[in-house]
């Protein structure tokens, strides 16, 4: 259980997903330390968004800048903390085939500096951050916690190898860890490198041919407010350590459906246009996603609580606003 009485921490709480965690958390009433990456900027990221968003959760709020690869910094970024929620990572797939030596750095050794770090300092207990990538194209859905890994991008294979170190620790040294393997989220905030948003960032722009990748995949969408739901579930949760378990809602769109339900609900008519640059290698791609919620749903009352449609209206709402969509560049690919 999440002792309110210590502090919660939380890395990578300037990104997409560890804003609105930090945002959830703050509102239930929890003090938390975020960790939002150090530039020269002083800028927190999509936490600038969190405190204007919540005023009144400022007083319970940490920020500190700092990286995940400083093993020294771990330490002391967590020091007083119970719970730790460890979300910092590189996340691209098509910019991990550029820099694939960053992303060695940034997301295994930044979770062994995270899990030496705990493991020192005692804590409640550590959720590590997975990804449904990790499994690869689905041999059979839906996809279960046993599925065999299969790194079908730098980015999936340094997962795997995060995944792996945070496990060793809990079967080495008994430390708490849970490692949370959320399927595809997207909401607010989200970066333009993923396919709902930069769709929806182009039709908000006044973009009537949207540029896309494959439409012929399928994937298991979660709105944001349900992962993050699923991570305080886990995080609340009893006799888990040492486990694997996804945030899934067993369901599966392809991407051409999730392109024309995104037309629909923002009224617009559109053409598609296939971008070349926006194809994974053919290897590489992930065909079909589709988890298996069983473990989370039989350890925790979570359930997906928020449908695609209405998802990706909220989705559409937000970008849609001037102060939001301005900090897109909807004609320009991002990795």
């Amino acid at each position: 259980m999440i002792d309110k009485n210590k502090t919660v921490c939380v890395t990578g709480a300037d990104g997409f997903i560890g804003s609105h965690l930090t945002q959830m958390l703050l509102r239930d009433g929890y003090k938390v330390r975020a960790l939002a990456q150090y530039n020269s900027f002083n800028n927190w990221g999509w936490l600038e968004d969190v405190l204007n968003e919540c005023p009144e959760c400022a007083s319970r709020l940490e920020v500190v800048t700092g990286d995940v690869r400083d093993a020294n910094f771990c330490r002391e970024l967590i020091k007083g903390c119970g719970t730790v929620f460890h979300l910092a990572a590189l996340i691209a797939i098509p910019y991990s085939y550029v820099a694939p030596d960053s992303y060695v750095d940034t997301n295994i050794k930044g979770t062994l500096n995270m899990c030496q770090a705990a493991r020192d300092e005692g804590i409640d207990r550590l959720i590590v951050t997975s990804t449904s990538e990790v499994y690869g194209t689905a041999q059979y859905v839906p996809i279960p916690e046993t599925h065999p890994r299969q790194p079908q991008s730098p980015y999936s294979a340094t997962k795997i190898g995060a995944d792996a170190i945070a496990l060793s620790f809990y079967n080495a040294f008994e430390l708490p860890v849970v490692v949370a393997r959320p399927f595809n989220t997207y909401g607010p905030r989200q970066s333009a490198r993923a396919i709902i948003p930069t769709i929806i960032s182009q039709i908000a722009s006044g973009m009537r041919t949207i540029k896309v990748g494959d439409l012929t995949p399928t994937r298991d969408f979660n709105f944001v407010e349900d992962t993050c739901r699923g991570f305080i579930a886990l995080a609340n949760a009893e006799n888990i350590e040492g486990k694997e378990i996804n945030i899934a809602t067993g369901t599966e769109i392809s991407m051409a459906d999730t392109l024309a339900t995104i037309a629909r609900v923002m009224n617009a008519t559109v053409d598609f246009e296939v971008d070349p640059a926006r194809l994974r290698p053919s290897a590489s791609e992930v065909r079909r996603l589709c988890g298996d919620n069983s473990l989370i749903c039989s350890i925790t009352d979570w359930r997906p609580q928020v449908s695609l449609e209405e998802g990706l209206r909220r989705t559409a709402e937000w970008f849609t606003k001037p102060e939001n969509l301005a900090k897109y560049k909807a004609g320009i690919y991002n990795r």
